[in-house]
């Protein structure tokens, strides 16, 4: 397999759509916690208290998927870097922990958004829970 400078590059517009989508992500949470957090203060509710803590959790992934595609760009950099001084077996060993850490935020990726997707399910059963109850 022919690996030069060019290899790594092709991961920077993957990664960086990654990145965008994971600070949307992010920052969608946080109005959504905001939202809620001001609802608490007018309306305590203890199902509120457990939106908020599901949240904190989600939040702590998004956190950790941006770090791990964060340090997964930086590596690429720096395996391309190493390529460009000639030292091809440093890049490649550099290039396949990028690899990794890619694939790291993506598995962290795909838990969040299980979550995020059980947690709208429960809104929806509890519409359909209070769709029946009229009937």
């Amino acid at each position: 397999m022919d690996f030069n400078l060019t290899t790594p590059a092709l991961l920077f517009p993957a990664i960086s759509l990654l990145l965008l989508a994971f600070t949307n992500r992010f920052l969608t949470l946080a109005n959504l916690i905001r939202q809620l957090h001001a609802n608490y203060k007018t309306d305590p509710d203890e199902i509120l208290l457990g939106q908020i803590a599901n949240l904190r959790y989600r939040i702590n992934l998004i956190r950790d998927m941006q770090a791990f595609g964060v340090s997964s760009l930086l590596l690429c950099v720096v395996s391309m870097f190493a390529l460009f001084l000639g030292w091809v077996t440093v890049g490649k060993w550099i290039f396949a922990v990028s690899l990794v850490l890619m694939v790291v935020s993506l598995t962290i990726s795909i838990r969040e958004i299980q979550i995020s997707v059980g947690a709208l399910d429960l809104h929806l059963k509890d519409l359909e829970k209070r769709e029946q109850d009229k009937k």
